[in-house]
This record gives C-alpha cells, structure tokens and sequence, in this order.
C-alpha cells in the first residue's frame, strides 16, 4: 500500500481506542498538548476495550479455584476461559499449556529453569536481556551467544554451523526474538524453526514486540513456545504468557512452591513432607494468581482479533513507511538497521541525530513537543552497540550512557507505535525531528542523575 492510498483510506484505517488519548501534558515553552505516546515498544496504552471489560469485572473479583462460593467460581471460570483465550490466540496445540506469568521476562526465566540439565542454548547477540540473560542464572546450562547477523538468511546460516559443531549430542534450545525491540525487524522465525528441529533441537520465540503488531500462530510457525507480555499488548496489571510443549515443563520442579501448584501434600513419619505436584499449568503457578492481569489478557486477545489482522497491520505499515520516508528526509538521522532499510518490521525504529546527544533529543521532543519516545540501549545493549559501533561506557538509567547536551550520542532514540495510535501523532513527531534539527531546542537542559532534563530558563 502507498504512503498516498492509505492517506486517502484512513478513515477505513482508524486507530483502536486506547486510554490517554486525550491527556494534555505542560510545555516548557507555555501552554499544553495532547500527549503523542511513541513508546508502545515499552508499554503500549490499555485499549479501552480492556479498561471496559475489567472494570464490569471488578465487582465480581473473588479467589481462584476451589473456592465454593459465587464469587470464586465466577472467577475461576473467567481465569480458565482467559487461558482457552490465550491459547486460541497463539494457535497452541491440543497438547500446549498457557501458563499465567508476570511478564516475558518472568517466563523466559520459568522456562530457564524447567530445561533439562546439561542443555545447550543458543541465542543471538541481537536479543532483548529478557530472552539474553536468564540461562546464565544456571551453571550447568552451556550458552552459545550467536554474532549479530546482517540478513535473515545470515540468521539460519549461522545457527546451522552452530548446532551442526555442537558435542556431545543432547537437548538444546534456540531463543530467538520475533521481531527486534531495537530495530522493529522481523526476524526468519518460521526457518529457523525447521533449522533447529532439522537438528534436535528447540525453540522458544519472544514475542514481546511481535505479538501486538502480527498474529503469531505456535503451529504455523512450528516453534515449542512462545513468551509475551500483557502491557505490550494493551493490557496492564503485571501479567505475561508462556505458551508451548508441556513435557519438559511436566518434568521441572515447580517455578515456585506453594499452594495451587502442589495436588496433595502429606507428612512423613521421619517429620518431612511428601509433595504431590500438579502435571497442568497450576504446576508453576503457586499462589493467588493475577486473574485482572490474565483476563485483561484475554480481553486484548479478542479485540486485536475482532479488529482484524489484515487491516491492523496494513494501517500499521502505512504509518511505518511515513516515519521511515520522513526521517530519511533528514540528513542529519540515521536510522538502525540490521538487515537494511527495506527488511519488514513492526512499528519500531530507532535512530541517531548528528550533532545530538540522545537523552537531550527525547527530552527535548518531550518538554517543547509533548511527545513522549525512548532514549538509550533498550535492554538490549550488545545490539545497539553493534549497530552504533561504540563500547560499553559509564551507564545511567537502564543503561544509558551518561552523557550532556551537544555531546555525540553514545546512545539511540526509539519510536515505536501500534494500533492506538493518531496520524497526527505520527505527524507531529516527524515536524519537531526537522524543527529540531534545524532550529535547535528553544529551551535550555541540564544533566540530572545521568539524564538531560529541562532547566528553569529559555535558551
């Protein structure tokens, strides 16, 4: 679809209602305006589909499972239907199990310690630290990071030598992203799928950044499991999903111990305990479960489905092409890219200005623009070097580089969008990136705990 078809379609196209569309925010420069949120890569706005469905719940909330009364039935039949949801939603197989987690971090970690001993793993240097991290956390895992490569077919290159020369021969798993929080790209998740079971080995997609923007379907794509989050996908209260092959899950001591994930606990006559571990999802959910944060889940679930795919990500993709055209526009920005400016992505672009530190930039789009992105190394900081070719420095906040105003950035910006959001957001981000650029900020800024942040006087 052309930048000019879509623009004359996009009454069809409409953004889905999200909350905050119409918050004002404080210009330093006076006045106020309507906040343009462009950091859905880190939290997109609760649709206000969810918002509605959670608040006609909030009477009824109760206890989960084995409650006797109305209340903690009714609740209990809403957290299992959320599951059936979520597993409708991720095309599971009659064998997957949803586990409720807290977020993609949270079940990465899960399955981390559900793998069996001596396993291999293997995951690009490219990954977010949510899907990078959490096997070092077990000494007798044997991590294999992977160079970041720079075509999708480099990708499943490199991931066939790897698994090819691994000795001895036994379990492994690939963790690889479904599309780049950094970048936006789409990663080859379907070939390196059959790469890695043409090796015996498995894989476990993220997709934190894929699953708002595209349907991702486990049987499709031939992957073992996938992890994502609720707050990037429009619904808040702190849940997540593991999805996937239930055997090594079955055959893992539980996530956490305690009640809801132990089926029958009995004293032994030398004063121990005997545990009897539930086989199904209850097995790693010990606790009292976030039934808001799953259902709310489950409620995105369905108006991303109701909403329709194909016009979701056709209206998304226009407004990619009109960021991308807009800031190439600019001579002074560079966008990132691993696999060039052609590779498809999600919403999701990160650049540099020429002559600007990062952090004075976004504070800048902020104060005097009202327009809120993300500055930095995104959780991702191997990438965003390779990409920036720089070294590790002194961090700040979430690893961004301490640096003041007018200094060459050590660091990106990212904008990232998604299906809440207006064209004039869009619009008005690209006017301030050329304003900026060739005016220079209207006010002063300083560096406060490693961050540019106003000062209290005009330029």
């Amino acid at each position: 679809m052309s930048v000019s078809t879509a623009a004359a379609d996009r009454s069809v196209c409409a953004p889905l209602p999200v909350l905050g569309r119409d918050v004002l925010v404080p210009l330093v420069t006076g006045g106020e305006a309507v906040y343009a949120a462009l950091d859905y890569a880190a939290s997109a706005p609760a649709l206000q589909r969810v918002w509605d469905d959670v608040a006609a719940y909030a009477p009824y909330y109760g206890s989960v499972h084995r409650g006797a009364g109305y209340l903690s039935q009714l609740s209990t039949d809403l957290f299992e239907n959320a599951r059936r949801t979520v597993a409708d939603f991720l095309g599971c197989r009659a064998e997957d199990q949803v586990v409720f987690t807290r977020s993609t971090t949270d079940s990465l970690n899960l399955l981390a310690t559900a793998l069996p001993q001596g396993t291999r793993v293997f995951v690009f240097e490219t990954e977010h630290h949510a899907s990078l991290l959490p096997w070092e956390h077990r000494a007798d895992l044997k991590v294999t990071y992977l160079d970041a490569p720079r075509t999708p077919r480099q990708a499943v290159d490199t991931l066939e030598k790897a698994l090819a020369a691994r000795e001895p021969y036994g379990p492994a798993l690939l963790c690889v992203t479904g599309a780049s929080n950094v970048t936006g790209e789409l990663w080859p998740v379907r070939e390196l799928a059959a790469a890695a079971h043409a090796h015996g080995a498995r894989i476990v997609l993220d997709a934190a950044q894929l699953a708002p923007h595209h349907p991702v379907d486990l049987a499709d794509l031939d992957v073992d499991w996938v992890a994502f989050s609720g707050h990037k996908l429009y619904a808040p209260f702190g849940a997540g999903v593991l999805a996937g092959r239930a055997d090594w899950l079955r055959a893992a001591e539980p996530y956490l111990a305690g009640g809801g994930a132990s089926r029958k606990v009995a004293r032994r006559t030398d004063g121990g305990v005997d545990v009897e571990w539930h086989e199904s999802a209850a097995r790693h959910e010990a606790g009292s479960p976030n039934v808001i944060g799953a259902y709310a889940i489950a409620s995105a679930c369905k108006a991303l489905t109701e909403a329709g795919w194909d016009t979701l990500v056709a209206r998304e993709r226009e407004l990619i092409a009109r960021v991308q055209e807009g800031l190439s526009d600019i001579p002074e920005v560079r966008v990132l890219s691993l696999f060039g400016d052609d590779a498809p992505r999600v919403g999701v672009l990160s650049f540099v200005v020429d002559g600007w530190n990062s952090s004075h930039f976004a504070a800048a789009l902020s104060a005097e623009y009202g327009i809120g992105v993300r500055d930095g190394l995104f959780c991702a900081h191997p990438l965003v070097r390779t990409l920036l070719g720089s070294a590790p420095q002194a961090q700040g906040e979430c690893g961004a580089p301490e640096a003041a105003p007018g200094e060459r950035s050590l660091n990106a910006i990212r904008v990232s969008f998604g299906a809440g959001t207006p064209d004039e957001h869009v619009d008005r981000f690209l006017r301030a990136v050329r304003e900026l650029v060739s005016d220079g900020a209207r006010w002063n800024y300083r560096v406060e705990d490693g961050r540019c942040v106003p000062a209290r006087s005009a330029v």
